[in-house]
């Protein structure tokens, strides 16, 4: 973090789940229409600590860092982020539990 030595970095390959997906899709969409920028993103994973950032995995930071961006920027409130998680948690883990809804 912030430039400290972390040891190597892992470069094994993982099948990614729906929501990094999801997370990853966000970060291309909302960064080409300029709702944030690199430092800005940069700004909430460094105030984030070395506990919550050692903690958390890669995607787990980064719609940590979209979604605090976006709230900052008044794309939407907490609350309307809360409403619409448990929307998109009700539709299941995985394509199939989605559609079968």
């Amino acid at each position: 973090m912030g430039g400290t030595a972390a040891g190597p970095v892992p470069d094994a390959s993982h099948d990614f789940a729906l929501w990094e997906k999801r997370v990853d899709a966000l970060m291309v969409l909302c960064s080409g229409l300029g709702l944030f920028t690199v430092d800005g993103l940069r700004r909430v994973l460094e105030d984030m600590g070395p506990d919550a950032f050692a903690s958390r995995s890669y995607y787990d930071r980064w719609i940590a860092a979209i979604s605090q961006n976006l709230i900052e920027a008044g794309t939407f409130t907490t609350a309307e982020l809360a409403e619409r998680m448990a929307e998109v948690e009700a539709r299941g883990q995985t394509y199939a539990d989605a559609a079968a809804r």
